[in-house]
């Protein structure tokens, strides 16, 4: 029996060898489809492993800062350091934009961190080449992903800033690569207005008696300077105690501070339950899709084989070969086409997944579970060519 099935494989391999490959691309391109949801979580959980926090200060009532926009006072931190648990506290702000590059822009997100050495909360954890910032304004560590290299300029709204340092795989949950700069910097970038946008304030604030009254001197340069200074940040990262569990340094923050802490597995929940989960629902429909194809594919070529073997079949009938027999030569031929694709697909998404724009994550879990699910297609699909083969009469083999 299985010299049958393997004497007709080779009768007919071009078709097997064709349909192999197209089916095949299908599965390499579904294992690339489960990489790229694999790559958005991995994304996610090394963004909040870059950071070095246990929890987040957020404005109160957001998912802040990654999910929802967060604004918080700059000196929050003093406050939060003081605080039974708590290691260390540093503001951070995040900021997604395009940076330009020569004459092109590159999607980023700017990360503004507070002065200190490697280990603060917020830093790159390593470089691959370069140096941490040192100066207090106008240096950058990139990701490599940027494209950009050491001694490199680019520039962020109205400042130009010095690429002094290299890392690697610092990323937001978005995959877009990260550029770190001076906190200061950061805030300007972020939250203060373009030139034009300042002098018109500052015209409006001129016309205004309220704060420019002739018997209060210095009142109008105060409101001025108030609104052209930035000194708020999107959150407050805190590392706490071993000693200390998360919730019982977060409660009192939240309790007297008035603002919203999220500890690690709250974070996570918001990255990977509310970021990425219409992604997910979408990626998951695209698998669905892919899978029917798939066995359709399968079914279909199966059943041609099989159609072009009717004469063949009725003889081995004549001659009383049992109904299993033929029925495993058929589910052996689905068999070895599923993994004749496999091979195919599986070859061609590790090739392909440096390929694509964003990380694209191949566990080898996914790899097995999608061997099997491939198996079980095939012997669904080889249904329908064993019904009709069963159907056949022995009487073809004579009357033609």
């Amino acid at each position: 029996m299985i010299s049958l099935a393997g004497r007709d494989i080779l009768h007919a391999w071009g078709k097997f060898i064709f349909t192999g490959v197209g089916l095949g691309l299908l599965i390499g391109v579904t294992l690339i489809m489960a990489g790229v949801y694999r790559g958005m979580v991995d994304d996610g959980k090394i963004l909040l492993n870059n950071s070095g926090a246990d929890l987040w200060v957020v404005q109160k009532d957001t998912l802040g800062p990654y999910a929802e926009s967060s604004s918080i006072p700059d000196d929050l931190w003093r406050s939060i350091r003081t605080m039974p648990g708590v290691a260390q506290a540093a503001n951070v702000t995040y900021l997604t934009m395009q940076v330009r590059k020569g004459d092109k822009d590159v999607r980023v997100m700017v990360v503004g961190i507070t002065a200190g050495e490697p280990g603060t909360l917020g830093w790159p954890p390593q470089l691959t080449a370069g140096r941490q910032i040192t100066r207090g304004h106008y240096e950058a560590v990139t990701d490599m992903a940027t494209g950009f290299r050491l001694g490199d300029a680019l520039n962020i709204r109205r400042n130009r800033y010095t690429v002094v340092g290299l890392t690697r795989r610092m990323v937001s949950s978005s995959g877009d690569p990260m550029v770190f700069i001076p906190l200061k910097d950061a805030q300007e970038a972020q939250f203060l207005k373009d030139n034009d946008a300042i002098l018109m304030q500052r015209r409006r604030i001129e016309a205004n008696p309220a704060f420019n009254r002739p018997g209060v001197p210095g009142l109008l340069d105060a409101v001025i300077s108030s609104q052209t200074s930035s000194n708020s940040v999107n959150a407050v990262l805190v590392r706490i105690r071993p000693d200390y569990p998360p919730e019982d340094v977060a409660n009192p923050i939240q309790r007297w501070k008035q603002f919203t802490v999220y500890d690690r597995t709250q974070m996570e929940e918001i990255l990977v339950g509310k970021l990425i989960a219409t992604s997910a629902k979408q990626i998951a429909m695209f698998l669905v899709i892919l899978a029917i194809v798939s066995a359709t594919i399968v079914a279909f070529i199966i059943y041609t084989l099989t159609m072009d073997k009717i004469r063949e079949i009725a003889v081995l009938k004549l001659i009383g070969t049992k109904n299993r027999t033929i029925a495993a030569m058929i589910l052996q031929q689905a068999l070895v086409l599923g993994m004749i694709g496999f091979v195919v697909g599986k070859v061609a998404a590790t090739f392909a997944a440096p390929l694509f724009p964003k990380y694209v994550l191949l566990v080898p879990a996914d790899s097995i579970t999608g061997f099997f699910v491939l198996l079980v297609i095939c012997v669904l699909s080889s249904i329908v060519a064993i019904r009709m083969a069963l159907k056949i009469d022995p009487a073809e083999a004579i009357g033609g």
